[in-house]
């Protein structure tokens, strides 16, 4: 999504950071990095950019003090005042340490960077990258026929990183995010660090709707109707369709044209009010749908009926193709399936 060859580093430095929890030290560096080469340059854009891949947006949690969120001030300081950079990313170093207080929180290095140039789309920004490295992979080197070992940083492997484009700064910012995270960790990044919400676009519309959609297939359909699986999973399959072929979503048209019955659409209502509720995500009625979020989706989208561990069976058409049975006789459940031609 971001070409690294577009973009510059305009100024970078590098503090170690520790786990609080454990009591490991951290240090922060005196000054900023010396890019002495162009090959450094390159491969630190590299590094730090090439993993944003998907325009998967965020911003900061806005609050009436916008200075109660530590990494947006800070933010806003550096875009305003270029020279106090290095001081700022101390301060954001000693922030990442305060907030590390799981103990399976690993230690690493923090980059902070002010980057120009960085084009997403039609558009160029400047932006506040914030770029931590938490695992060292070992390389071999062979020089004049000898071969040793060195430990470094993959500059194809970001573990975690932040991008805040230099826009919409009323809104909190455009914010891209890398994390690689453990589920002991999952939210130490998103909230602890950076206090961050999801920016109210097409991407986290179509995924919170389609998200909706497979939890209500799989969490309640079943439960208040007794569908079959097949049924769910052609419900499922009608979902997929309607976002792949529709370049805007209307939820009246999607009850129609999937939902059918009156009262599934009142059952997907209800659930859909409880599913914000409990999952404190806004699900809009009307928004351009995201093909980027339709694809992601359609990972979890499962079309498989899988029956016991003999068959699987996928199911990507016409539901009316297969028939569910019982054979008294052999006191099992069967599928027939109609086709054509088998190929």
């Amino acid at each position: 999504m971001i070409d690294p060859l577009l973009s510059s580093i305009e100024i970078v430095s590098v503090h170690t950071i520790g786990n609080a929890a454990l009591e490991e030290p951290s240090n922060f560096s005196q000054k900023p990095l010396p890019l002495d080469t162009e090959e450094i340059h390159r491969a630190l854009c590299r590094y730090f950019l090439s993993s944003f891949t998907t325009p998967e947006y965020y911003a900061f949690n806005t609050a009436e003090n916008p200075a109660g969120n530590v990494i947006r001030s800070i933010a806003g300081d550096i875009f305003s005042d270029a020279q106090s950079f290095h001081t700022h990313s101390i301060a954001i170093a000693k922030h990442l340490f305060a907030v590390s207080t799981h103990p399976n929180i690993k230690p690493g290095d923090l980059f902070v960077a002010r980057l120009s140039g960085v084009t997403i789309g039609n558009a160029v920004y400047e932006a506040l990258g914030l770029f931590k490295s938490e695992n060292k992979e070992t390389y071999l080197k062979l020089r004049n026929f000898s071969l040793g070992t060195e430990q470094g940083i993959n500059i194809n492997a970001l573990d975690k990183g932040c991008l805040i484009l230099k826009t919409d700064e009323e809104a909190g910012y455009k914010i891209l995010i890398v994390d690689k995270a453990n589920k002991t960790e999952a939210q130490f990044w998103k909230q602890d660090f950076l206090n961050i919400s999801p920016w109210p676009d097409g991407f986290h519309h179509t995924r919170n709707f389609m998200d909706l959609t497979r939890q209500y297939v799989a969490d309640q359909m079943d439960e208040e109707f007794a569908v079959s699986r097949a049924d769910q999973i052609d419900l499922l399959n009608r979902s997929m369709r309607f976002f792949k072929s529709h370049e805007e979503f209307n939820k009246a048209a999607f009850e129609t044209e999937v939902l059918g019955d009156v009262d599934v659409i009142e059952s997907f209502r209800n659930y859909g009010k409880n599913f914000m509720a409990e999952n404190n995500v806004e699900v809009a009625d009307n928004f351009e749908i995201s093909a980027h979020a339709v694809q992601r989706q359609a990972r979890v989208f499962k079309s498989v009926l899988k029956l016991d561990k003999n068959f699987h069976v996928y199911i990507h058409g016409n539901r009316q193709l297969i028939e569910k049975g019982f054979d008294e006789a052999a006191g099992k459940h069967f599928y027939k399936l109609y086709f054509d031609e088998e190929s």
